[in-house]
């Protein structure tokens, strides 16, 4: 059994860390340890509850603590890996660094990104990301794309092409499965379960998911479909959101759309929507898109990332900040629903099984040994 000694930036909500979680608790082969630059977040204790190992070196956002340094590379010297696995860009450079400086030499990184644009991206994430193109020809062993988006870009501004892997995120299809009475459960607890049609979305509220986007092309639709609705599952996607409110009120869907914000049962809640709908801008590998798909769910998807790669022929790809695509796309699925439920069928079926051949947890694993130990 080796020693898999894995470095990130923080554990709280969202996708890198959500796949972290899931390696350590699929791969039994390798045993798992986990540092986090920042606090243990939601993740952290959640590992700890199988056995993991979780090391917080409390580091403010944003901030570097030379005591912290230190006592990563402590830490590092006395676990002694085999492999540094390191997420995303700041736990790669600091990370990468420090296991270098404590004598690991197979040090793998694991990049997460694919929009690095002025303006979208932070500047302090753009300035990482040239540093790490910087040092990749010689920090890391080898770099862990979780999308072929992903590597281009990474590769395009200087990130070293002869170490590059692509290994796409794996999901549980055990967790994410068909389940009927899940999903009318959850719509009768919100008081949706008479909609013919439910649309519906998971994310947070943040510029890169393009709600503007997404709530004209609803306003759009309702010329045309005057029953739709529309449901929004995530942070902050709440009546408490004043702008998402104000949004939602200029293009008149406050009849439209619900908010419900966070949720943790997302089985029940892909399992009760009709239409899965992703309007981002920029995506890597969009972890939403899977577990819908999963639950046998067909999606429209914005062409971001690898999106179009999760999608296939399955569902629809509309181009980003296109609200009279999105709004025709959504119309188009409704009318297949309604006038040819054998095709709508088999687009459910034909979803799942997407998933379940090319994107399983057991796939994401071999690749990551691959990587790791070849």
């Amino acid at each position: 059994m080796k020693k898999i000694l894995h470095i990130i930036t923080g554990l709280s909500d969202g996708g890198a860390e959500a796949v972290l979680y899931r390696l350590c608790h699929h791969d039994k082969e390798n045993q798992h340890i986990v540092i986090s630059l920042m606090d243990k977040g939601k993740y952290g204790p959640l590992l700890e509850d199988m056995g993991v190992q979780v090391y917080c070196l409390n580091m403010p956002a944003g901030k570097i603590r030379f005591s912290a340094l230190i006592k990563l590379y402590k830490l590092i010297r006395q676990l002694k890996p085999d492999v540094v696995q390191t997420w995303m860009y700041h736990a790669d450079l600091i990370g990468g660094i420090i296991a270098r400086l404590a004598g690991v030499k197979n040090i793998v990184w694991g990049v997460h990104h694919t929009t690095l644009v002025k303006g979208e991206s932070k500047r302090s994430t753009i300035l990482i990301a040239k540093i790490n193109a910087l040092i990749s020809s010689f920090i890391p062993r080898k770099i862990i794309y979780c999308a072929e988006k992903s590597r281009q870009v990474q590769e395009s501004i200087g990130f070293s092409p002869k170490i590059g892997h692509v290994v796409p995120n794996g999901y549980n299809i055990d967790n994410f499965k068909p389940d009927f009475n899940s999903g009318v459960a959850f719509r009768q607890e919100v008081g949706l379960a008479d909609e013919k049609f439910l649309i519906g979305h998971v994310g947070r509220y943040h510029p890169f998911k393009d709600y503007p986007t997404l709530v004209n092309a609803v306003s759009l639709l309702t010329k045309e479909k005057s029953a739709l609705k529309v449901v929004m599952v995530g942070g902050d996607l709440t009546t408490d959101n004043t702008q998402l409110n104000q949004l939602i009120k200029d293009n008149i869907c406050t009849e439209r759309i619900t908010l419900l914000g966070r949720r943790n049962d997302i089985t029940a809640v892909m399992n009760g929507f009709d239409l899965f709908v992703l309007s981002s801008v920029s995506e890597a590998f969009p972890n939403v898109l899977n577990e819908a798909m999963a639950c046998g769910t067909p999606c429209i998807t914005t062409d971001v990332g690898d999106a179009a790669v999760i999608v296939g022929d399955t569902g629809w790809v509309v181009p980003p900040k296109d609200p009279q695509a999105l709004a025709k796309a959504m119309f188009a699925a409704m009318e297949e629903q309604q006038d040819n439920l054998q095709a709508w069928q088999a687009r459910k079926k034909a979803c799942r099984e997407r998933i379940v051949n090319n994107f399983s947890i057991k796939k994401m694993v071999e690749g990551y040994h691959q990587v790791w130990f070849n």
